[in-house]
């Protein structure tokens, strides 16, 4: 990514205020979607961020889990004769970037970064721009949408303006993934069928009719419309930020952001300024302010995965926030008040991690005001035919497959698993069968087997040497692998980030040689960021 220098956005707020508010009135337009296109709300927030930034033109693509573009918005200031619009089947070659290295690009016409980024000189060359931002933004590691912003002048792209555009294309892109799920409850499915329901029991993408799963719906019911603290707990993969989604959507602040962070998924020395935000000079690299997540959800939501991932330094911080209702940023003594309803979710065991020193007393008590468990999938098995088919009916017409059978025998196979991963799993099994059936019945590439977690004879029983010892053995399993097909972070049901602080915890380290990698990529026969990302493919 070509470095961004301070430019003119930076000296002052103006800008900033004006983009928050046009995705804000996005956002609750795009909540109150049931189906439908989003091209109003979108093309109207568009355009008032373009005024606001004082860009010639802005687009905004969308997603699919795939990687496929399935929409496209466009705004752009009135065209003098003679001067082309915006191309964005253009900007979608620049795009495959993004896929690559999930960074900003910034280009211009004169720049050398032009030259390295595919697609960049005809996407300038057909809107007839001199310079753009191209930012991309999604749940996790999924690439959900990206946005793009051009000029017809030489223009300077500060770092607070790229940044502030990836935290407001995320809450853009959880909005996006919200719109259409529909909250009427249907008849489920039999236990296991050939032919696909008629209709699926589903609330928020949340799937299934078990009496385990109706006692977390009930619970949720309960408490969605006060305004106190949630605390989800269970398994990594059982849906915890759908949970936490739905918890939103039907809230009173479902108008405001639903702002997500997680916290496994970051080094601890970002943690605090990605909550809490920082001032211009507060550490080296902070070249302007920055808001933080609790800034950009005041009034909202704020969901904080995986708490019990957050160091004890941290802790503290976080429970005078709960506390008080202010919070002060890097770099900053002014205290800043703040009103967000706080959603938790964690796949530890707080009480044991309180009991173990690794995790404030008095901060579980301010989350655990109203707890909520969810089931893990072996504990419903009958939920997995309804499961299997709203699996099916997302993916299929990605893969190009029109399976309308699943045999008895598939689905007796898969309901006896005990799915350590979960839902993920399942997803990740059924969308292999989808690949492998060639016709209109759902076949298993391979049945699916239990990850064990063996305990040498000698080793201690402690929960910690058991964590170590089955993610050891999943890393072998996987050759080591962290990112990529077939990787261990996938089969454990965790992010590749929080998978490798797991690993640094825990003082695992693979003591194998590394067998040499050099390939054409390496060699000079790809540009360094194709490289960079085959070698991570690799890995």
């Amino acid at each position: 990514m070509m470095p961004c220098t301070a430019a003119s956005y930076s000296s002052s707020s103006d800008w900033r205020s004006k983009m928050n508010r046009a995705v804000r009135q996005c956002v609750t337009s795009l909540d109150l979607l049931v189906g439908g296109a989003a091209t109003t709300p979108v093309t109207i927030m568009l355009g008032e961020v373009g005024e606001a930034l004082t860009v010639d033109c802005a687009s905004l693509i969308e997603f699919s889990d795939q990687g496929r573009a399935i929409a496209g918005y466009d705004w752009h200031r009135p065209i003098a004769a003679g001067q082309p619009a915006q191309d964005i089947s253009a900007l979608l070659g620049v795009i495959q970037q993004l896929k690559v290295e999930r960074a900003p690009i910034v280009i211009g016409e004169n720049d050398a970064q032009v030259a390295r980024v595919p697609g960049a000189r005809t996407f300038l060359r057909r809107a007839g721009l001199r310079s753009a931002a191209i930012v991309p933004a999604g749940l996790g590691q999924r690439l959900k949408c990206a946005w793009a912003f051009g000029v017809r002048r030489d223009e300077e792209w500060s770092e607070s303006l790229i940044d502030h555009m990836g935290v407001l294309g995320d809450i853009l892109a959880a909005a996006l993934g919200r719109r259409g799920t529909c909250a009427v409850r249907q008849e489920p499915p039999p236990p296991s069928s050939s032919k696909p329901p008629p209709a699926l029991r589903r609330s928020d993408d949340i799937v299934g009719d078990s009496a385990a799963l109706r006692a977390a719906l009930r619970k949720m019911e309960e408490v969605a419309t006060t305004e106190s603290t949630v605390l989800l707990l269970g398994e990594t993969g059982t849906g915890k930020e759908l949970f936490a989604r739905a918890l939103h959507a039907r809230g009173r602040r479902r108008a405001a952001p639903l702002v997500s962070v997680n916290c496994g998924a970051l080094p601890p020395t970002l943690i605090e300024s990605e909550l809490f935000g920082h001032e211009r000079g507060a550490f080296t690299g902070a070249v302007a302010p920055r808001q933080g997540r609790f800034e950009l959800a005041d009034r909202g939501t704020l969901f904080l995965d995986e708490i019990g991932d957050l160091p004890l330094d941290l802790q503290a911080k976080l429970l005078r926030v709960l506390q008080e209702g202010t919070f002060e940023r890097v770099g900053s003594s002014r205290s800043q008040p703040v009103d967000v309803r706080i959603v938790a979710a964690t796949h530890h065991n707080l009480t044991q991690s309180v009991a173990d020193g690794t995790f404030r007393a008095d901060l579980f008590y301010r989350l655990n005001v109203f707890p909520i468990r969810l089931p893990s999938l072996r504990e419903r098995p009958e939920d997995i035919p309804a499961l299997v088919w709203s699996i099916i009916h997302r993916r299929q017409q990605a893969i190009d497959r029109r399976v309308t059978k699943v045999p008895d025998e598939v689905m007796v196979s898969l309901q006896r698993h005990s799915w350590p991963g979960n839902v993920r799993e399942l997803e990740n099994v059924v969308e292999r069968a989808l690949i492998h059936s060639s016709g209109d019945t759902l076949t298993l590439l391979d049945e699916p087997a239990d990850v064990p977690a063996p305990v040498p004879a000698d080793a201690s029983t402690t929960l910690v040497s058991i964590e170590k010892t089955h993610i050891e053995e999943v890393l072998r399993t996987c050759d080591w692998r962290i990112n990529g097909m077939g990787n261990a972070a996938e089969r454990l049901g965790l992010h590749p980030n929080t998978l490798r602080f797991r690993m640094k915890k825990l003082g695992i380290v693979r003591l194998e040689s590394l067998r040499p990698r050099r390939s054409w990529a390496t060699r000079g026969g790809a540009s360094p960021a194709i490289a960079r990302a085959i070698a991570r493919e690799t890995r």
